[in-house]
């Protein structure tokens, strides 16, 4: 997925989870963060971040910001509606028959429904931007919402669906997504119900540059469907 009109700048603050206080030429300015999750090892005084120029011209912030650079890692994008727009392109590729977003199923809206030969398949996605020591975890702060569609998977997969979460790794080098089980507890083992039921655990890393996010073919940890 590409990015238009980008911007770089360093980031001063985080008054709230909306919005960051960054510095763009020299002059201090209030822009939107696309992701409501802390973010606190990555969002430092000093680093540099990405902007992306928003498209409402009226907006009362003129700028998002996209990404951050981490000390020792790289550029990390942070827009948490990466995830599913990188993962449609993916999936366009992947020889369904038929794709639907936002499918809802019991009580949930999960991510993509898909079919092939007959077959019907549900897929939720999560993007990742925790690391530690090289390891990506998720989630970075609890999710109550996540550890209810994972509920949702395992039933779908006792129904006959083929069901799937994928993990959008929006960091250079990870290649491997473990539960934050310090955060939230509740969503690990809510993540080992759903891999003894059946469902399938992907893992996509990502190359990250400053105006643009695609899957990285050699951090695939598995084909969908096999």
């Amino acid at each position: 997925m590409q990015y238009h009109k980008i911007k770089q700048a360093k980031f001063l603050a985080r008054p709230n989870r909306f919005v960051a206080k960054v510095e763009i030429d020299g002059s201090e300015e209030t822009v939107h963060v696309k992701n409501t999750g802390r973010c606190r090892e990555l969002l430092l005084p000093g680093a540099r971040v990405i902007l992306s120029a928003a498209d409402n011209p009226n907006r009362k912030t003129r700028y998002d910001l996209i990404a951050v650079e981490k000390a020792g890692l790289g550029l990390v994008n942070i827009d948490s509606q990466a995830p599913n727009k990188i993962l449609q392109e993916w999936l366009a590729g992947q020889g369904f028959d038929y794709i639907k977003p936002e499918y809802k199923y019991g009580d949930s809206r999960i991510d993509f429904y898909m079919e092939r030969q007959g077959q019907k398949y549900l897929l939720e996605v999560k993007g990742c931007t925790l690391e530690i020591d090289g390891v990506g975890y998720f989630p970075d702060a609890p999710t109550e919402r996540g550890v209810k569609h994972i509920y949702e998977l395992i039933k779908a997969r006792q129904e006959g669906y083929r069901c799937g979460l994928a993990f959008v790794i929006q960091m250079p080098r990870v290649k491997e997504v473990r539960p934050n089980m310090e955060t939230h507890p509740a969503f690990g083992e809510a993540l080992e119900k759903a891999k003894a039921s059946g469902v399938k655990i992907l893992m996509l890393g990502c190359e990250v540059y400053p105006d643009s996010l695609t899957i990285d073919a050699g951090r695939i940890s598995d084909k969908w469907g096999a």
